[in-house]
């Protein structure tokens, strides 16, 4: 595993990042990875800058403090408008501020943003400018090889060449191309093929600037496979089916062994969903990320099971959680024995 450590302006790591996911990294997932990786930059959703600066702040940019260290994600392609959301953002305190120029959904092209920002480096970099002049976080992009038909050659290196002229402190790469045309968001999470060497030759190209990669990445070996390479890793929906996999990257990255508690983890959780119920929320904006929790572990599927039936259910309580893992636990007794 590589020793080097790339590290934001304000210290923060970015060694091993957990990807933004639209509907998935919410403050609630974030908090339940947090259980498992210490030293991981935590990525929110995706949040449009025109609903940072008119919509329900506290809704949209709040979290828990154990979240830290804890980056936004920013969607949109007007600087100004940009350059206001960063500044509401940076007053929550967050460590990072990033450009959404990857997402492909159609809610995004029709907003001319995300992806489609791929055609555009110099607005990109003009979005990145007026950002970095009105916050002092560091701000960051994740971007695409390319789109559509580009060369991803001249894609890539136009967007990385424009954003750090103007200071960008870090481009996260997704290494597919996306395809706005003819392939569904989901689809353009799987279909367009890997190509984690045009990533490589970036970073060789570039040895001083900061480039992460993401896309397809699984399991520790992995993470520690592409930061020989690499800046950075940012692993997305394997982190969120597996959370488990973010200890093992923990212990790879920092050669502490992996914790054994699974009960702590559940009763943090459980302590944490009661908060939330006590503030008006429900027990399964919480266990809805915590499906995946046991995977693989005798007794995992009644878990999913219990969580999916009953803490879906009005006026579910954190027992709901207990008792399901319960379950995993006396399977796990019966075949240990």
């Amino acid at each position: 595993m590589a020793e080097k450590e790339a590290k934001s302006a304000i210290g923060v790591s970015r060694r091993f990042a957990i990807a933004p996911m639209m509907d998935w990294t919410d403050r609630h997932c974030r908090f339940l990875h947090r259980q498992f990786s210490k030293s991981a930059l935590l990525y929110t959703e995706m949040v449009v800058a025109d609903a940072v600066i008119h919509g329900p702040r506290e809704r949209l940019l709040g979290y828990n403090a154990v979240e830290h260290p804890v980056a936004l994600q920013l969607g949109g392609s007007d600087p100004d408008k940009l350059a206001k959301a960063a500044a509401i953002a940076a007053g929550y305190g967050y460590d990072e501020i990033n450009l959404n120029v990857g997402c492909p959904s159609d809610r995004v092209q029709s907003g001319t943003f995300g992806a489609c920002l791929m055609r555009e480096p110099e607005l990109v970099a003009d979005c990145v400018a007026a950002m970095k002049a009105n916050v002092n976080a560091p701000v960051t992009v994740k971007c695409r090889l390319g789109v559509d038909d580009q060369d991803i050659e001249t894609a890539l290196d136009n967007v990385a060449d424009a954003v750090f002229a103007v200071g960008a402190d870090a481009l996260w790469v997704h290494a597919r191309k996306a395809w706005l045309q003819g392939l569904s968001p989901a689809e353009n999470r799987t279909v367009p093929p890997l190509d984690y060497d045009r990533v490589y030759r970036l970073k060789k190209r570039l040895p001083e600037r900061f480039i992460g990669i993401n896309g397809g990445i699984e399991t520790a070996a992995e993470v520690g496979a592409h930061l020989e390479r690499t800046d950075g890793v940012m692993m997305g929906r394997a982190a969120y089916h597996r959370p488990f996999v973010l200890a093992e990257v923990e212990a790879e990255l920092t050669g502490n062994p992996q914790f054994d508690d699974w009960a702590q983890i559940v009763d943090t959780m459980a302590e944490y969903a009661a908060s939330h119920i006590a503030a008006g929320g429900r027990l399964a904006h919480v266990t809805r990320h915590m499906v995946g929790l046991f995977q693989g572990f005798p007794g995992a599927r009644r878990f999913r099971q219990i969580l999916s039936t009953e803490a879906t259910k009005p006026g579910a309580a954190p027992d709901v959680l207990l008792r399901a893992f319960q379950a995993v636990d006396t399977a796990s007794e019966r075949h240990a024995a």
